[in-house]
């Protein structure tokens, strides 16, 4: 009998502690927007410390890796705030959901998202996360808050570093004027680079760049060949594309490459750097790199010269005396970052919540992780700031791929990589389509570039028929890149386009 009402007693309590717990606890919103208030505060921390380290000139390989698992965090955290923050802002656009929010992985990954919200209110206030959600912010959370406390040596050794001079620019001036997210590859390159060989028969070093096409190769190359303390150790920077290679051209470097620094003082004398680039899926057989290199071993002498081969084929990692450095696309939450500061230039996103949901979404569709699409695009809204014609680029947009997944089961970037044509999307309604054969790079220039730009051919202004060149984007940066297109228009419905049976939809 006694142990009956012990059993009792003891489901009473508990039940009276639920009732007190439920009634006089703090509430699922109060609880949600503490754990927000955290977010933002560990974040403005964050991004303190990430500002500080890249006003400075840091060379030590530990320091930038810490500096790096700080930036991840960064664009975690803020992918993240930024996805609760407009969640709610984003129900009136919601209708093609299915393709966008299966790219949306890192925020789902983290939040399951069953997130109530008030029509009447558009606010934080309003959001109200589940106990799995709000689980799972908390781990996060943590993680940041323990990354954080773990840098407080970082942030002490950092004040030995020199200071970078920077001019005022807002961020995104600043975005389109230096390399992003490429940093801690270009130390690691600088340091291959200025580190002395070890003991043995003094041929150069080779380290390969494996990456995909406009992932940014050349340009991690060319601002590693700009940096001084590279042009200050080697007396010759020689560049050679694919039509350059051959033991002769090698053997008397400059000779057809491009010479893009030379410098013939006691400091650097007889130390070189030539850079080879392999264009498109070009490989290099095992025998030619064997004559190449033994004829740029002669011609560089045995002074600690160097060599670096870029390509998109994994083949060449064999070619290496160091491992290869390769290349990745941008993560989902570091492109949202650049994303968004694109698209909203100077203006504050949390001032347009629903300008911000749409652009999260566009973001995602681009399923781009490289810079093309996200400097077309992003310009393209950050000069036209308007709900309305954000909404029907993010419509357009989603009916263009949805259109390619379904037919293909692939993105349209992905076909155009594998020599596929693909249809250009537009948002104008027109009887004639433009078809994009092929994209390549060419060396920025004043004369002889085409008029037309990717921004035509979205609006619609596009030659009715023949073959043309268009001009996507054009870089700010070094190697100065533009990016064109070769096009054609055809009338609606009679696609040259190649055709295949529709499949399920892969997302």
């Amino acid at each position: 009998m006694e142990p009956l009402l012990s059993a009792i007693m003891s489901d009473l309590l508990g039940r009276a502690l639920s009732v007190v717990i439920q009634r006089y606890g703090p509430s699922k919103a109060e609880e949600t927007e503490h754990k927000l208030q955290r977010l933002r505060r560990v974040l403005l921390r964050i991004d303190a410390t990430v500002e500080e380290a890249e006003g400075r000139h840091i060379t030590n390989q530990a320091m930038l890796r810490l500096l790096d698992m700080l930036r991840q965090g960064m664009y975690d955290g803020h992918y993240v705030l930024d996805t609760i923050s407009y969640r709610c802002h984003g129900e009136v656009s919601s209708g093609g959901r299915d393709v966008v929010l299966s790219r949306l992985s890192s925020a789902k990954r983290l939040l399951s998202f069953p997130v109530s919200s008030s029509s009447s209110r558009s606010n934080l206030q309003s959001t109200v996360l589940d106990a799995e959600s709000l689980k799972n912010m908390e781990k996060m959370l943590d993680g940041l808050e323990t990354l954080m406390g773990d840098m407080v040596e970082f942030a002490v050794f950092l004040e030995g570093y020199p200071r970078i001079p920077r001019q005022p620019y807002s961020e995104h001036l600043v975005l389109d004027k230096v390399m992003f997210g490429r940093q801690m590859e270009k130390e690691a390159i600088i340091d291959f680079l200025l580190r002395p060989e070890a003991a043995g028969d003094g041929n150069p070093g080779v380290l390969p760049i494996v990456g995909a096409a406009r992932i940014g190769k050349s340009t991690l190359v060319e601002h590693v060949c700009l940096d001084e303390r590279v042009r200050g150790h080697f007396s010759s920077i020689v560049f050679f594309g694919g039509d350059d290679l051959g033991a002769d051209n090698m053997a008397a470097l400059g000779r057809s490459g491009v010479i893009k620094h030379q410098d013939l003082t006691a400091a650097s004398r007889g130390r070189s750097l030539a850079v080879i680039e392999l264009a498109g899926d070009m490989e290099m057989e095992e025998e030619a790199w064997r004559n190449l290199y033994c004829s740029a071993a002669r011609s560089m002498g045995r002074g600690g010269s160097k060599i670096i081969i870029t390509s998109r084929s994994e083949k060449i990692a064999a070619l290496g005396t160091a491992p290869a450095l390769r290349l990745k696309s941008l993560t989902q939450e570091a492109y949202w970052y650049y994303f968004k500061t694109l698209a909203f230039g100077s203006t504050n996103p949390d001032d347009q919540p629903e300008l911000a949901s749409l652009a999260m979404e566009i973001a995602a569709l681009l399923d781009d992780g490289t810079f093309l699409g996200g400097n077309i695009v992003g310009s393209l809204m950050r000069a036209n700031q308007d709900v309305q014609f954000w909404r029907r680029v993010l419509q357009c947009s989603r009916d263009f791929t949805r259109k390619y997944l379904l037919t293909y089961g692939k993105h349209p970037k992905d076909l155009l990589e594998r020599g596929h044509p693909v249809y250009a999307w537009s948002m104008a309604r027109s009887q004639h389509a433009v078809v994009i054969y092929n994209i390549y790079q060419e060396r920025t220039r004043e004369q002889g570039v085409p008029e037309l730009t990717a921004h035509d051919i979205i609006a619609g202004r596009a030659p009715l028929q023949g073959k043309f060149r268009v001009v996507g984007w054009r870089s700010s940066i070094p190697p100065y890149h533009t990016c064109m297109f070769s096009c054609a228009s055809q009338t609606a419905g009679c696609s040259t386009v190649t055709k295949k049976r529709p499949r399920k939809m892969m997302v």
